[in-house]
């Protein structure tokens, strides 16, 4: 057998972007379909999501299957990986072995054509989708045609398949079901915070596994989980592992410890937390008893948190988290998926006799956010696509590194910038705000540091202090600084080098310690690329990145957000006005080229506008139409104003073209769109195809 490298074992030669890194940490990797001696080509058949990637993409897809569909196919493309940037997860690939090449076949025991499930994050493997049939929204699991490239090192699962629906599910479980299995112990008083119904029966089941009935085992699902779905079918299903199961709001973790408390007490041994739900950790620690252990099964649902708030009671926790998969688990998982099966076929049972549909109303949705609207400082958000990054932001803020934050226009830079500054060390010393792109080039240096009484005519004779020593000892934050020149760059390069400037015209060294934060619309790696930024800048700046998602990317923050300016813009004018149920969903249902600036110019105009105390869908879609049709002109118009000269053809051909895409946009199918421009939808059709609508 021969022995492989780095570079052979994980795939670090397919990496395309950056250069240098290893698959998992890539942007783009290469997803070319002829082999390379050390990799396998596996032929899809089934995708499990993880289930944050699930819940970001469809909650930013509103739960439609084709737009999931294209999104997942779009992501794949870009990548040639699944790899959800927002959430940085992914989720495991399974079908059969289509090809091998000659270093891999030594070096396993799989022949062509066998199943394979992999246990290795598709975030590390390089994947081709050719077309996804179907999505199944109960356990997260995509129906696919494509290939995935894997390496020699790349985990897959040894046990049977027989049952592969819950075989998957388990597999993103499969180490911390090992772990809770070895944690629990007889006598414990255990309590389990379940996000599904599965997942939960795997938890309960590994508990049960060691200790059978010699231990108090208790359940608790938030009511939004649940809520779809029987919850009589639910307890009896449950009540063969679980002595109880409870309703409780996560959202409200006091008021759910105390519902809690009446119940089934509040001195656990052990808390298995497996929500992803704010408000989840806090129940986690009040729930358990002094010296009692919590155990979290994701990294995202609040372990470090949870720490934070154990410390502030005053309360001694073992706190655990999850383990990583290997594959000596493998037969300990297929043993409790077959020891369960006959209580796995009644979950399935409910989810198919769901009454109601996936995606939630509009109601539903409103009610959702009064209870689960959260509040940085003066950021508003619901999220969890914004949650993660304002996690991040969090972070970031404890370490006095330099920041670049990134994000088109509006969509809130300058906001997670203050988060920054008020979470930071910093947070007592000033913050100097600069827009680069209103800085004269020929007074920027001046500007940034500063010049000596006299150094240039018009000078003031005192002298003045630039950016960079106002901000002395705090941070500066430059937004737009794309917008620099080159010249600009390169003396901002050098300050950041040595922490020290000359002022214009001044002949002493000035000493500075800023932390320097920077904001820009468009990438910086693209402006690097097109020769526009320094990339030795670049490199400086780019300590970590914070990219805001636009609006349209979290769709549950358009309606707090809506909220929010309602209230602001009703106090300010000492009138009392609400949303109808319709007009939420007109604005949840638009795209925000503008962000969350449009969202609240538009919220202003409403309140203004309406002369009604409830503002109607009919007044918020008149303007959204208008400004549809706005928008396509206004672009005709500058496309036109750019020429030299006028191409009569051209303009009828793009004036046609817009009106298509605006006549699509606004009615949403082809037959409205072809009966509002009066023309049949077979012409309609023809001219779409024409000028390759999508």
């Amino acid at each position: 057998m021969k022995k492989l490298g780095i570079a052979e074992s994980f795939g670090i030669d397919r990496v395309i972007k950056p250069v240098g890194t290893v698959p998992v940490t890539a942007w783009k990797l290469d997803a070319s379909r002829e082999l390379r001696p050390d990799e396998a080509r596996i032929k899809l058949k089934y995708f499990q999501m993880e289930r944050d990637n699930y819940q970001q993409i469809a909650s930013s897809c509103n739960y439609e299957d084709n737009k999931m569909k294209a999104k997942i196919m779009d992501l794949v493309e870009k990548r040639g990986k699944l790899h959800n940037p927002f959430t940085n997860s992914g989720g495991v690939i399974y079908g059969t072995v289509e090809d091998m090449g000659e270093v891999y076949r030594q070096n396993t025991v799989l022949n062509i054509g066998d199943e394979f499930l992999g246990m290795t994050s598709s975030t590390a493997l390089p994947m081709h989708v050719e077309r996804i049939v179907e999505i199944d929204h109960n356990y997260a699991q995509i129906e696919l045609e494509g290939y995935s490239i894997v390496f020699c090192n790349s985990l897959h699962y040894g046990g049977e398949l027989e049952h592969i629906r819950y075989t998957m599910t388990s597999i993103d479980e499969e180490g911390t079901l090992y772990d809770v299995y070895s944690l629990a112990k007889p006598g414990m008083k255990i309590l389990v915070i379940g996000k599904d119904l599965v997942s939960a029966a795997y938890y309960l089941s590994a508990v049960r596994k060691a200790v059978t009935r010699d231990c108090k085992l208790d359940l608790v699902f938030d009511y939004e989980c649940i809520e779809n779905y029987d919850f009589e079918e639910i307890k009896k299903v449950m009540k063969i592992w679980a002595d109880s199961v409870t309703i409780v709001n996560l959202g409200e973790p006091i008021k759910a410890m105390e519902d809690l408390g009446d119940e089934i007490g509040n001195k656990k041994d052990l808390v298995i937390n497996c929500e992803d739900i704010k408000g989840s950790e806090v129940l986690t620690v009040m729930m358990a008893k002094n010296n009692g252990t919590v155990f979290f099964t994701s990294i995202t649902n609040g372990y470090s948190i949870a720490t934070l708030i154990s410390g502030s009671l005053g309360k001694k926790l073992h706190t655990r988290e999850l383990n990583q998969n290997l594959r000596s688990y493998s037969r300990f998982t297929e043993e409790l998926v077959k020891d369960n099966i006959l209580q796995l076929d009644e979950i399935d049972n409910i989810y198919q006799n769901a009454e109601a549909g996936r995606s939630p109303s509009n109601r539903r949705q409103f009610n959702i956010i009064q209870n689960r609207v959260f509040q940085i400082d003066d950021f508003i958000y619901m999220s969890p696509v914004t949650d993660h990054m304002i996690e991040e932001a969090l972070n970031l803020a404890k370490y006095d590194c330099n920041v670049i934050i990134e994000g088109e226009t509006g969509v809130g830079k300058e906001k997670v910038m203050e988060i920054l500054h008020k979470n930071s060390s910093r947070n007592s010393n000033p913050c100097i705000k600069v827009n680069c792109a209103t800085i004269q080039e020929n007074l920027a240096e001046s500007e940034f540091f500063g010049y000596e009484g006299g150094a240039f005519t018009g000078a003031s004779r005192e002298g003045k202090k630039g950016y960079f020593e106002i901000a002395n000892g705090g941070i500066l934050f430059l937004d737009e600084i794309g917008q620099l020149s080159i010249s600009m760059q390169s003396k901002l390069l050098r300050v950041l080098q040595e922490n020290a400037f000359f002022r214009v015209g001044g002949t002493k060294q000035t000493n500075v310690n800023v932390r320097v934060i920077c904001a820009n619309n468009i990438p910086l790696q693209t402006l690097v690329d097109q020769g526009k930024f320094r990339e030795d800048l670049y490199y400086r700046l780019n300590i970590s990145i914070i990219v805001v998602p636009p609006l349209r990317k979290r769709p549950e923050d358009i309606i707090c957000l809506s909220e929010a300016f309602l209230t602001k813009y009703c106090n300010k004018y000492g009138v009392e006005k609400t949303l109808e149920d319709e007009a939420i969903s007109a604005l949840s249902s638009y795209q925000w080229p503008g962000n969350v600036r449009e969202l609240e110019n538009m919220i202003h105009r409403l309140v203004i506008n309406s002369k009604e105390d409830v503002i109607k869908s009919l007044e918020v879609e008149s303007i959204l139409h208008g400004r549809v049709y706005e928008n396509v002109m206004m672009k005709l118009r500058s496309e036109i104003a750019s020429g030299n000269s006028l191409d009569f053809e051209e303009i009828i051909i793009q004036q046609e073209k817009k009106l298509l895409e605006y006549a699509l946009k606004k009615e949403g199918t082809t037959r409205k769109a072809a009966d509002f421009l009066g023309i049949t939808q077979a012409k309609f059709m023809r001219k779409k195809q024409k000028y390759d609508i999508n």
